[in-house]
């Protein structure tokens, strides 16, 4: 048998969404035949997902006519044969359009089919001796109820090559119910973690339905529902149901950059801004959900040009214990199969923040003096909420992308100057300082002082090339303001 390099298997969709059929190169001669029935990488150039198979399992069939009940597991599978015949057929469980949809088809050794999860699975075998192998994407666990259906369902309406009053069916599947709607499978959920800070919440408004953990639980104030979790208690982490979640949106974050320069906040920036994402990283690795962290332009020394600013493939730079641990965090998600990172400068989002501060002292008459040497871009939250739901929908790469509004950057004075101007007040009213400056008065007063990045703007053509346009920093003030 010759064992040459084998051409591409093919792949053929099917009504049901994500259920496809793969058509193996099978190898034969007289003594037999060989065929690769998973290779990865091949299997990923014709499209089919990543899924990360943790099982293989083989179910043996004696007889002609052994009819295996339509189950709709919780997991993905690759099924195939490694000896004899089979008619197989699916059904969608579904919730959406496509619930009820059936597809069937007869499979010999050169075909396979991927089913996804909540697609119901069955087989009628066509030869004795039939060997039905299938790779799954998560371990059996005891106690996990999944939809069934009957195989005679009048709605599913599977032409059955044997009568099913031929068949041999077990018990338990001639017992099988009819087709429910209020049975279908739902997808998999939303986590979003850090749910009480600024983005949280905007990340909460966008995502009604998501599940919401930080570190401490909340029942009043309009946040109840938020349950706590620390990412630093294994046993709390084990505990976590995270085989539920699709998508872990990771707002979780220690921003005091300056109290992190203390003992206790050293401490506490490096457990939620390092520890905290190596955490993720790995349930995203053993359960597959796609991980979307949000970083900081901190990771940077601040020596880029202005123009482009920082880049994606820039060396990691940091300068303070805070930046120091996002960039340990960022290099921690980066081991996620499925991760989005987002690096961002100078969020502004609901509850405190300089925005709102700079509005505050124009309407008490103060005229503040604020730092002219530090450039960067404003970035909303329902900015960074809408950047991504844009790269989760379009399914772009995966990777690191940077992320701020549009628009000139700026200097922090020129955006207090921009804040008291749509307030009523003089931008002659916003007198200007050096970074230096202001570090020496916060030093004489005893406070610590983390060194900044001088310049924060970040390069947005990574982002921009996957088809998202930033909204200029100036309009989107202007509406948070006009709030």
């Amino acid at each position: 048998m010759s064992l040459s390099p084998q051409t591409l298997p093919s792949l053929e969709t099917t009504p049901i969404p994500g259920l496809v059929v793969v058509r193996l190169d099978r190898r034969d001669d007289d003594r037999g035949f060989f065929k690769e029935n998973w290779q990865r990488e091949k299997m990923l150039a014709i499209g089919l997902p990543d899924f990360g198979p943790v099982q293989n399992n083989v179910s043996f069939n004696a007889d002609r006519g052994v009819t295996r009940g339509i189950h709709t597991e919780p997991w993905d599978k690759f099924i195939s044969l490694a000896t004899g015949r089979i008619f197989g057929a699916w059904v969608d469980m579904r919730e959406g359009e496509s619930f009820g949809t059936t597809f069937t088809l007869e499979m010999d050794t050169s075909v396979a089919v991927f089913v996804p999860r909540g697609v119901g699975n069955s087989y009628q075998v066509l030869e004795d001796s039939t060997a039905y192998t299938y790779l799954v994407n998560d371990h059996w666990r005891p106690g996990v109820t999944y939809p069934a259906l009957a195989l005679g369902d009048p709605t599913a309406a599977i032409d059955w090559p044997i009568p099913l009053s031929e068949a041999i069916i077990s018990e338990k599947d001639q017992n099988a119910p009819a087709l429910d709607p209020s049975t279908a499978m739902a997808p998999r959920k939303t986590l979003i973690v850090g749910a009480l800070g600024q983005l949280g919440r905007a990340l909460h408004a966008a995502h009604p339905a998501a599940d919401r953990v930080d570190l401490v639980a909340a029942e009043e104030d309009g946040h109840s529902g938020v349950t706590a979790l620390d990412l630093t208690d294994s046993e709390a982490v084990a505990a976590w149901p995270w085989h539920e979640y699709a998508v872990v949106l990771n707002a979780a974050a220690y921003t005091a950059v300056d109290a992190a320069e203390t003992t206790e906040g050293r401490v506490t920036a490096w457990a939620a801004n390092a520890s905290g994402p190596a955490t993720l990283a790995r349930l995203a690795r053993e359960h597959r959900f796609t991980l979307v962290h949000y970083s900081s332009e901190y990771v940077f020394d601040g020596t880029a040009d202005l123009d482009p600013g920082h880049t994606e493939d820039e060396p990691l730079s940091p300068l303070g214990v805070y930046a120091q641990s996002k960039a340990a965090g960022d290099l921690a998600v980066g081991l996620a199969p499925r991760h989005y990172l987002l690096r961002t400068s100078w969020v502004i989002g609901e509850g405190k923040n300089f925005v709102r501060t700079m509005q505050s002292l124009a309407e008490k008459g103060v005229s503040p003096s604020v730092v002219e040497d530090q450039v960067g871009r404003l970035t909303f939250t329902e900015e960074l909420v809408r950047a991504t739901a844009h790269l989760l929908d379009s399914g772009a790469d995966f990777g690191t992308y940077n992320l701020s509004n549009g628009g000139p950057a700026m200097s922090w004075r020129e955006i207090a100057q921009a804040v008291f101007q749509r307030s009523g007040r003089s931008a002659d009213d916003v007198s200007g300082t050096t970074t230096e400056a202001y570090a020496e008065g916060v030093l004489a007063q005893g406070n610590p002082f983390a060194p900044r990045p001088l310049n924060s703007a970040l390069s947005l053509a990574k982002i921009r090339a996957t088809g998202f346009e930033p909204e200029d920093a100036l309009i989107a003030l202007d509406r948070y303001l006009a709030r």
